[in-house]
């Protein structure tokens, strides 16, 4: 026998064992082997849409996150402009206040001032009638030191006053 031609009885027992296991194969191995080829594209398609729905959401839920990023710069700036805003008018009532309070301050010391001026003008007054009275005092005890000119003086002093009221 020869190493590259087989026997006729050799080649019938093996194409008769191959169509034994072909048939068994055929019979009971391939729709085992096809179902689960079928079960994993099943699951593989399923796989691939539930991948494209993730997919999906998450550019949907990227497009909603850069639409609520951008909605709250907008707010945000709307808020800064508010509180500048707020920050300028707070400035402004606070100067408004500062100058009426420095007005009314400055209308005390005002009032201050004169009154301090008026007192210390009844104090002149009243110091020049004090030296005024003592000054006519002397001269009057010098110029009146008789009784006849005290008479005399009394009498002109009265008749003037009558003649005012006349």
């Amino acid at each position: 026998m020869s190493l590259l031609l087989p026997d006729s009885g050799l080649i019938f027992w093996m194409i008769l064992s191959f169509g034994v296991v072909l048939i068994i194969l055929w019979k009971f191995g391939f729709p085992i082997i096809t179902k689960m080829v079928d079960d994993r594209k099943t699951y593989i398609d399923q796989s691939l849409e539930v991948a494209k729905e993730a997919n999906a959401q998450l550019a949907r839920l990227k497009e909603e996150g850069e639409l609520i990023i951008a909605n709250a710069n907008k707010e945000q700036g709307r808020i800064l402009k508010e509180a500048l805003r707020e920050k300028e008018k707070i400035i402004l009532d606070a100067r408004h206040q500062a100058d009426g309070i420095v007005q009314k301050e400055l209308e005390e010391v005002k009032k201050q001032i004169q009154a301090e001026k008026d007192d210390a003008i009844r104090d002149v007054r009243r110091q020049v009638a004090l030296l005024s009275v003592d000054i006519a005092e002397k001269i009057l005890r010098k110029n009146l030191s008789s009784e006849g000119q005290q008479m005399d003086m009394i009498d002109r002093m009265l008749d003037e006053v009558l003649s005012q009221r006349n």
